[in-house]
């Protein structure tokens, strides 16, 4: 098994992008991944989506984009994994290198939602659970949370601030970040006075709707020989697939198992680990995601978001570029933000949003209530 380098990164800025097609933001992330190494080209070409056949009326976007970007007769395909396939292609692609199936390979995420009404997004959004009974009764992906959320307050005692305080940490930190869609901040108040979407959650506890793209070029080389970035580990696992048929619905055991078999692979324990990047597409998603891993009791991650241990200075810096909610969520480029900003962070390229002296980073990626997980370990060598 070969060691397996993030070489460079390359992403646009997340939010209302009216003038450029699906194409073009694929292809403007992956010229910025590119550019530092003219001298590679992909051995393949993997891109992350979960509706553009809705959003774009476009499928077929692996050989898409490697024409478009002149790489024509290398493998190309598309991986979907509802807002997880940025994750899972991501996995793919280091898997294939590690193997040595390949030497290189482009990994693009990239999501067109703004062209869609919100009710569109909502029902595209709904695919990542059962069309054939959660859709058909009228429950959506919002409600889901919602139900949720209220199951989580009610068993743990958790407050309407405490529940608000992971969307306060991200939006926080986005003011920093120049690729972030709502670089502003808000308090608890905020978010409570914000209009009710599905009770309990509010319309800032919820992940945008946004387009964007991100690019991740992995290689099997040394690509700098002072400050590389290594993939230690990336591992999926999957859930019961209708939240409501789990025992324990507070309990994300797709991520539990996920970031155990990671750690365990990378070779590292929970206080090794100095940048976090969780996928907060709701309030009480980081909460569960965060106590899933470990990082937080069971029942205390909301609480411990509230007391900063969350904070870009606290002792687990989390969503250091304002995850999901801040940063944005076009669902199948977001796993890949993911990865470019605990890229950034390693490299010390997170200018104001810096953690000090990261060496390890974990991004884990959620499809469905996670019913799909994918948790991946990086490095500063």
């Amino acid at each position: 098994m070969g060691r397996v380098i993030v070489a460079s990164v390359g992403y646009t800025k997340v939010g209302d992008h009216w003038d450029k097609s699906i194409l073009d933001l694929a292809v403007e992330a992956s010229k910025k991944a590119l550019k530092p190494y003219s001298n590679i080209k992909p051995d393949v070409v993997i891109v992350a989506n979960m509706f553009s056949g809705q959003s774009s009326k476009q499928e077929h976007l692996g050989a898409l984009l490697a024409s478009a970007l002149n790489l024509v007769g290398i493998p190309a395909f598309k991986i979907e994994a509802a807002c997880a396939s940025g994750g899972v292609a991501f996995n793919v692609g280091y898997r294939m290198i590690r193997s040595g199936e390949a030497d290189t390979a482009l990994i693009v995420g990239v999501e067109k939602m703004r062209d869609l009404d919100v009710p569109e997004v909502s029902l595209a959004l709904s695919m990542a659970e059962s069309a054939e009974y959660t859709q058909f009764i009228g429950a959506t992906f919002l409600s889901l949370n919602a139900m949720l959320a209220r199951l989580y307050q009610e068993t743990y005692n958790v407050t309407r601030e405490e529940l608000s305080a992971f969307p306060v940490i991200a939006h926080q930190n986005a003011t920093t970040a120049e690729h972030a869609q709502f670089r502003k901040a808000i308090n608890v108040d905020d978010v409570a006075r914000s209009p009710l979407v599905s009770d309990p959650l509010r319309l800032l506890d919820c992940a945008p709707i946004g387009d964007g793209a991100a690019a991740i070029l992995l290689t099997s080389d040394r690509v700098d020989e002072e400050d590389e970035v290594e993939v230690l580990s990336s591992k999926i696992s999957t859930n019961i697939f209708s939240l409501y048929e789990r025992e324990d619905m507070l309990t994300f055991s797709a991520t539990k198992e996920a970031a155990s078999k990671a750690f365990s692979e990378a070779g590292i324990s929970l206080s090794d680990v100095d940048v976090l990047e969780i996928h907060d597409a709701f309030s009480v998603t980081a909460a569960l995601s965060v106590e899933a891993m470990g990082f937080s009791k069971p029942g205390e991650g909301a609480k411990d978001a509230a007391a900063g241990v969350y904070s870009l200075k606290g002792r687990h810096p989390a969503l250091t570029f304002g995850g999901l909610k801040g940063r944005g969520h076009p669902v199948g480029a977001t796993g890949l933000y993911q990865i470019a900003e605990l890229w950034l962070q390693l490299k010390g390229r997170g200018g104001l949003n810096q953690v000090d002296g990261c060496r390890i980073g974990v991004a884990q990626n959620i499809g469905g209530v996670d019913t799909t997980s994918v948790v991946t370990v990086l490095a500063r060598r």
